[in-house]
């Protein structure tokens, strides 16, 4: 099989299953503090609706798995998710994962993955440096940012040394997180930080940008511009518009979280 011919492949169902503590250690990874007392205790715990992202990496993994590409070198491109409603405290949840569209973007390809339940609909695109240039199509123009109204929040998080290590024990086990052999094949001098982590982190703050509780997150969408490496210090700014939120994420001068959009409940 050849990489355009990925288009419109079926990835099957599977069901995922997680635990109160699951969900619990998703929140810790993103930086939820024990004050933060119904995402971090099973007592009264909310979901994060960001924990959908993880849910659904199970489809990324059998894209690699079929031959076509060599996962070690796929970049996470960007996310969306879309949350039709609230998850369970635990439980199974029936999915299904499908290819929808690659696109050639001349020195790289893009493959675009979604994964669905009666929860959640979240989408990975996952960039593949050197393989493009077979003269398909380059793909949809992001979408515009949405009118805001002026209103600027601002805030920042610290990520520790060994955020990677933790957050991969949610479920992503890519290697270029924790093995510097692997991280310098694809151009990094260290293992860098998962984007999902990243982007976990920024939904998680941005609520406070709308008075909204972090598990009140219905829609999502960023591209990852830029690698995280753990023990950076993340940037995040919001804009608020009209449906929701703009926001961006960097580290120093480099934008790691672009074209972001958020809405809340």
């Amino acid at each position: 099989m050849k990489l355009h011919e990925l288009h419109g492949y079926e990835l099957g169902n599977r069901n995922v299953s997680y635990k109160e503590s699951d969900a619990i250690l998703y929140a810790l990874a993103v930086g939820a503090e024990s004050k933060e007392m119904d995402l971090v205790y099973e007592r009264d715990l909310r979901i994060l609706p960001t924990y959908a992202c993880v849910l659904g990496l199970w489809a990324v993994e059998n894209a690699g798995e079929l031959g076509v590409y060599d996962r070690k070198f796929s970049l996470h491109a960007s996310q969306s998710l879309i949350l039709k409603k609230p998850m369970p405290k635990s439980g199974v949840i029936k999915t299904i994962g499908r290819i929808t569209s690659v696109w050639d973007k001349g020195k790289a390809a893009l493959v675009d993955i979604v994964v669905e339940s009666e929860f959640f609909k979240v989408s990975y695109g996952i960039f593949l440096p050197g393989l493009g240039g077979w003269g398909g199509e380059r793909g949809l123009a992001p979408p515009s940012k949405d009118e805001e109204t002026g209103d600027i929040w601002n805030g920042s998080y610290s990520t520790s040394p060994n955020q990677a290590a933790l957050y991969r024990l949610t479920g992503d086990l890519h290697p270029i997180h924790i093995d510097p052999h692997v991280a310098k094949a694809n151009n990094f001098e260290h293992p860098i930080l998962h984007g999902l982590c990243t982007l976990g982190i920024a939904a998680r703050m941005i609520s406070e940008a709308v008075n909204a509780h972090a598990a009140d997150l219905k829609e999502l969408d960023a591209r990852f511009s830029s690698p995280v490496l753990p023990g950076d210090l993340i940037e995040v700014s919001a804009k608020t518009t009209f449906s929701g939120l703009n926001f961006e994420a960097s580290v120093g001068n480099n934008t790691v979280l672009m074209g972001g959009r958020a809405k809340f409940c």
